[in-house]
């Protein structure tokens, strides 16, 4: 036998002595990786905890999507194993059988109804005729927009032209004349502000008081796998949100590397005015989610609701939120 093949034999067989001799558990030392999906939004602003935390229990990978659609796809196949997801997706891929569970709120309010910077547009009362933009269908947006307009008299049906874009091309649509309006999350409105073409008509939060938007969903298999890495994360955040509640310009800073906006816009939306979005008290409850869920069979979004008492699991918030309160 050549001594090359002898040697490449020995190697093999030094190799797999080495494997034999592992013990059993060798292999789950290893840290399991989260894959986080995210969009490049002010409601998700609470992914800078991976510029700001050290994670024992795993290792995190955020996954950055340019629309909603894309975002629940990944979700729903599991190409990542959790995400901050819309409420109404949310709760439309639990009825359609993803097994995923509500862990922690992205955020409180933070949206903003924007129309074209001119002298017509005054009032939702000048919305009728016009062309409006959505995120999408299963969206917050689309709730906050059709209780404003049935509130005025205007048929979200007829009066109006609502179409869905993803968020990050509603500024140059707007500037355009391609829509007159776009209700959606920040910082999409605050952009349109400073750039002078578009103004706020009103903040979501004047709509909705305290609304629900964004929720942090995880799969089934990422909780029951890894439970402990789930509660450090859900944790991470919560003290993130308490950090950009009393920090607005180091969490704008920060944000440029996570979400690719401008620091300054950031700031603009955190402080003008102060609770425009808000990232304390993100226990998800049966009472945010019920009002969300019954706005969404009401006005038709959706045609079915889910057991919300099987979606919504809060106990690593509820811990998480308990830890930072005793500190």
């Amino acid at each position: 036998m050549k001594t090359s093949a002898l040697l490449r034999r020995l190697s093999l067989l030094a190799a797999a002595l080495v494997a034999f001799a592992l013990p059993a558990s060798a292999a789950d030392t290893a840290k399991p990786v989260l894959k986080i999906g995210h969009l490049p939004i002010t409601d998700h602003l609470t992914v800078i905890a991976q510029g700001r935390e050290q994670f024992k229990e795993f290792d995190l990978q955020l996954v950055k999507f340019s629309s909603w659609a894309e975002l629940a796809e990944a979700l729903k196949a599991g190409a990542v194993d959790g995400a901050y997801a819309l409420t109404p997706i949310s709760i439309s891929l639990r009825q359609k059988g993803v097994p995923i569970h509500a862990v922690l709120l992205g955020h409180r309010n933070g949206s903003v109804l924007t129309v074209r910077n001119s002298p017509d547009i005054t009032s939702v009362a000048d919305l009728k005729g016009r062309t409006i933009a959505i995120p999408n269908r299963l969206s917050t947006h689309n709730i906050l927009l059709r209780k404003l307009l049935l509130a005025q008299q205007i048929d979200p049906e007829k009066d109006v032209k609502i179409i869905e874009l993803a968020p990050p091309e509603m500024v140059n649509a707007l500037s355009t004349s391609r829509i007159d309006a776009f209700i959606v999350a920040e910082p999409f409105g605050a952009q349109a502000e400073l750039q002078k073409v578009g103004k706020v008509l009103l903040l979501s939060k004047d709509i909705w008081p305290d609304h629900i938007c964004c929720v942090l969903n995880f799969r089934e298999e990422a909780i029951t796998q890894h439970p402990a890495a789930v509660q450090e994360f859900v944790a991470a955040l919560v003290r993130t949100g308490a950090f950009i509640e009393s920090h607005p310009h180091e969490a704008a800073v920060l944000s440029k590397q996570f979400l690719g906006q401008k620091p300054e816009v950031i700031e603009h939306v955190l402080t003008t005015p102060k609770g425009r979005v808000s990232f304390d008290n993100l226990i998800p409850t049966l009472a945010d989610f019920t009002s969300t869920q019954d706005n969404l069979l009401k006005l038709g979004i959706l045609k079915e609701g889910i057991d919300l008492t099987q979606y919504l699991d809060g106990r690593f918030a509820a811990q998480a939120v308990s830890a930072t309160s005793t500190k």
